[in-house]
């Protein structure tokens, strides 16, 4: 019984509203239905599958709730998760996207395999790696 893809990942956030409007508004995510949890949160996706789970940190009754962090989780940034990645397509609008939003940005390009990638970091210290495959070059707009 082999695993076919990621289902989603949970974002334990310190402040719900500033991560739900980075993920929306910087990343392009949708707003999904969620069932009426008994704790705050999101779900978020793109093209109608969702891909982020979001909860309010510093709730009550937190371990009832959140099975794999510890209330300590959420302010040591990404815990043993170094980084998410999505793929992606239109690197320059996302780029631009992101510039407009003065959301900080770094890129690399990696030639043998023809992928650009955009890392951002989420309002909870979260690296997130965005690849564009099939860029034969470096773009001239990168830097």
């Amino acid at each position: 019984m082999p695993l076919t893809e990621l289902n989603h990942y949970f974002v334990r956030a310190r402040d719900l509203e500033r991560s739900r409007r980075f993920y929306c508004d910087a990343l392009g995510f949708e707003q999904m239905p969620r069932p009426d949890f008994a704790f705050p949160g999101h779900w978020l996706g793109v093209g109608g599958r969702i891909q982020v789970h979001m909860g309010q940190d510093g709730i009550a009754d937190e371990a009832a709730h959140y099975f794999g962090t510890t209330p300590g989780s959420a302010r040591d940034n990404a815990g043993v998760v170094d980084h998410i990645a999505f793929q992606g397509t239109d690197p320059e609008g996302m780029a631009k996207r992101l510039a407009e939003l003065g959301v900080p940005t770094r890129t690399r390009h990696i030639a043998p395999i023809a992928l650009f990638q955009i890392f951002v970091t989420d309002p909870d210290g979260l690296a997130i790696e965005l690849n564009f495959p099939g860029v034969a070059e470096a773009p001239r707009w990168a830097g």
